[in-house]
């Protein structure tokens, strides 16, 4: 059963839309949910419940001293393609965090770089039937030499939302 979320909603909604019109409308909506995403450049170009895509290209302003896209950047699109594939199965009762991330730089990127999150149907099926839990996102991160450059794997944790004034269970 697909979460009923705000992001997931809206995601549904432009599935009748020609590809190129919906990458650049879930862009810019993602973009203002998270405002640092859109300041880096960072372009959806796969949504789906399982996999989310994003492409940054490597352009002067996330660049480092080398000419290539500067770590945190690289780090920045791995952990937006696996936060918006958790975020897209995220029932809107729970509250995704990030745990952990662990990127490993294993050689020396060339251009535009993608970064590709996966969830397998056990893993979508944990986070809508546990209250609380934590899973590991692998992500694919290439290049334009179709080489894999950065090797990344996030933990995203996710607990039940609190409300405000709710008995926390404490005496």
């Amino acid at each position: 059963m697909p979460p009923s979320n705000p992001l997931a909603r809206m995601t549904r909604k432009t599935l009748c839309l020609p590809a190129g019109l919906r990458h650049w409308l879930l862009t810019r909506f993602f973009g203002r949910a998270v405002p640092f995403i859109a300041t880096a450049g960072v372009d959806f170009q796969r949504v789906e419940a399982d996999c989310v895509e994003v492409r940054l290209r490597n352009r002067h302003k996330v660049q480092n001293h080398i000419k290539g896209v500067h770590a945190a950047a690289t780090a920045l699109l791995a952990e937006t393609a696996s936060g918006f594939v958790m975020a897209l199965n995220v029932p809107d009762d729970k509250l995704l965090l990030l745990k952990s991330m662990r990127v490993d730089y294993l050689q020396r990127s060339q251009g535009n770089l993608r970064a590709q999150a996966r969830l397998s149907p056990q893993q979508i099926e944990l986070l809508h039937l546990e209250p609380k839990g934590n899973l590991l996102v692998a992500v694919l991160v290439s290049d334009d030499s179709d080489s894999a450059p950065v090797a990344c794997e996030m933990t995203w944790a996710w607990i039940s939302k609190q409300r405000r004034g709710e008995d926390h269970g404490q005496s």
